[in-house]
């Protein structure tokens, strides 16, 4: 058989063998095979030996890690080869449309400096920042355009749980929560200054959400705070004062996620007790509207259909016409450690149970086009349901993160007039004028998702 290595190749593995086998404690076969291929001392001394002693093992995994890289290359190459074939002019035409943009790998930038697992993240409302909360007991502020950290934040004494930028126009904040009973406030425009801590959960705070102007009692626009706990309630805080204008109970177990209706007049909260809670909090004393059962274990997450989703879901609702959009909290999603995903109306009705994930379902999010829902799980996925197909999954992407995902971000579309956040894809900021109002051509959806996981890594997905 006609040798496949030139005689330098030949040379070179020849001693690298040796140099493994006698670096591993086996003489006896270094020996052996020096004989056999009369490889005299004068050609292996003992500095030969050591620039050749890893040489084996370097290869060795480079192949393996080369392997996956062809393997990854050859999956994506399939994936582009099948989009290509089943392009058609419409579809070429959705690539760059907004309203059905989906993500898919690879991402656009992973960012990682987080020493431990990270919990949450969340976009300001304008800027291409982007800040995460991490088991680390820090905040990281990162521009998810540049893919660049920008600031370590330091102040909580535990895991930071959730994070989300709001607040008044123009003096828009970051509130974080964490394991050490407090809310934090921020002042991005004084280089992230802590400007004021809240005490008062009795246990550790899992969610916190600034609420939309509309709600009773809120002074100016935009100054109320919505936080989650572990002590069973909600709590509603003035951010201009710092104190507690309400506590809510109502749970019987931790309250693992809350999430307000874009006029700030409701809340949803799920939480440990397997229910998810729809709460009028417009008038002075807090009303619950509907208390919903159906999960089979906790409930992780939750979040509010945004009026663009209304025509969809009224049809799986069996009405003949969608709620006006001055009604904003119609339909309501839940994940659960069950690994469902289930809808409901406002009247407690489940319109559907979403089965796919193998794992908990950790975040949810409604496409702010209305037409989807995206969920992302434990399972390392993040799975995208077509409302308008009775939420039949139309994609799945695979291989997100290396462990668990954890939290998972839409980035507030922007009000062009204006350049004020909006919060019809149900993320927090703080709207310029009521969603019954806006005119969509007024409304620009930036394509952009963020996850975060157990890996330490916040991945950013964008068109």
């Amino acid at each position: 058989m006609a040798p496949i290595l030139s005689s330098r190749q030949a040379e070179e593995l020849h001693k690298s063998i040796i140099a493994y086998l006698s670096a591993n404690n086996l003489p006896n076969a270094a020996a052996a095979f020096r004989e056999e291929i009369s490889l005299g001392e004068d050609s292996f001394d003992a500095a030969t030996a050591k620039k050749y002693e890893t040489l084996l093992e370097k290869k060795w995994t480079g192949i393996v890690r080369l392997q996956k890289k062809i393997m990854d290359l050859e999956s994506r190459n399939e994936t582009l080869q099948t989009e290509l074939e089943n392009a058609t002019p419409t579809s070429l035409s959705k690539r760059n449309d907004p309203a059905s943009w989906l993500p898919k790998p690879p991402p656009r930038h992973t960012l990682e400096s987080h020493r431990d697992p990270i919990n949450c993240v969340a976009f300001h409302p304008v800027f291409s920042s982007i800040a995460s909360g991490s088991d680390d007991y820090t905040i990281k502020i990162w521009d998810w355009d540049l893919g660049e950290l920008e600031k370590t934040i330091k102040g909580h004494t535990r895991a930071v749980l959730d994070v989300d930028y709001g607040g008044p126009r123009g003096g828009y904040l970051l509130a974080s929560c964490s394991s050490d009973l407090t809310i934090k406030l921020w002042d991005p425009a004084d280089d992230y200054k802590n400007i004021r801590t809240l005490p008062g959960h009795d246990h550790s705070v899992s969610a916190v959400r600034f609420i939309p102007s509309g709600a009773s009692g809120a002074p100016s626009s935009g100054t109320l705070l919505v936080s989650a706990s572990r002590d069973k309630t909600l709590r509603i805080w003035d951010v201009t004062t710092g104190y507690c204008v309400r506590t809510i109970d109502g749970h019987a177990a931790w309250v693992r996620d809350v999430t307000p209706s874009i006029d700030g007049r409701f809340l949803v909260s799920v939480g440990d007790d397997q229910s998810v809670r729809l709460w009028d909090i417009s008038t002075p004393e807090t009303e619950v509207k509907q208390i919903m059962f159906g999960h089979d274990h906790f409930v992780e997450c939750c979040a509010l259909a945004p009026p663009a989703s209304y025509q969809y879901l009224a049809s799986i609702a069996g009405l003949k016409k969608p709620p006006p959009a001055s009604s904003t909290a119609e339909f309501m999603a839940s994940g659960s450690r069950d690994k469902t995903i289930r809808v409901w109306d406002s009247r407690g009705t489940c319109l559907l149970t979403l089965l796919g994930h193998d794992n908990w379902v950790r975040s949810i999010l409604f496409h702010p086009g209305g037409k989807y829902l995206l969920s992302a799980s434990d399972d390392k996925t993040i799975r995208c349901w077509d409302l308008s197909q009775a939420g039949k999954c139309v994609k799945v992407v695979s291989g997100v993160h290396e462990g668990f995902i954890a939290c998972m971000r839409w980035a507030p579309s922007l009000v062009k007039d204006s350049g004020a956040a909006n919060l019809e894809n149900g993320e927090p900021g703080t709207p310029k004028r009521n969603a019954a109002e806006k005119a969509s051509s007024d409304v620009q959806v930036r394509c952009i998702i963020a996850t975060g996981c157990v890996d330490q890594k916040v991945r950013i997905f964008a068109n």
